[in-house]
């Protein structure tokens, strides 16, 4: 892994698809920013993964420089605001839901 301390917006992709059938269903077409509004940092992603799997993190986890950039952006954060103004549309599912989601899927992929 690379910077465990870069902060992401982290959503779920169906709440994205209907963010983009409201957008076609509007009269003019215009640009939107879709996204939770939230940041939580990688580190907080896998802690969460490894947990749910019923796995300590740092067990399994290692950090390789070769995998750190150099032009990181820090934070990486949507401003939904006309999304939710306009099309009245949010999302719904919080990080530890879509990594609930994400991790089950992968176990049962596995299984």
């Amino acid at each position: 892994m690379g910077n465990l301390d870069a902060k992401r917006d982290w959503g779920y992709a169906p709440e994205y698809v209907e963010a983009m059938w409201l957008m076609l269903q509007q009269d003019e077409p215009e640009d939107y920013v879709i996204g939770t509004g939230e940041t939580h940092t990688v580190r907080e992603f896998l802690e969460l993964s490894f947990a749910h799997a019923g796995l300590d993190w740092r067990e399994h986890i290692e950090i390789d420089p070769r995998y750190l950039r150099p032009a990181e952006v820090d934070a990486l954060q949507a401003d939904p605001a006309k999304a939710r103004n306009r099309l009245n549309w949010t999302h719904r599912v919080k990080l530890p839901e879509l990594v609930r989601l994400m991790v089950d899927a992968e176990i049962k992929q596995l299984s």
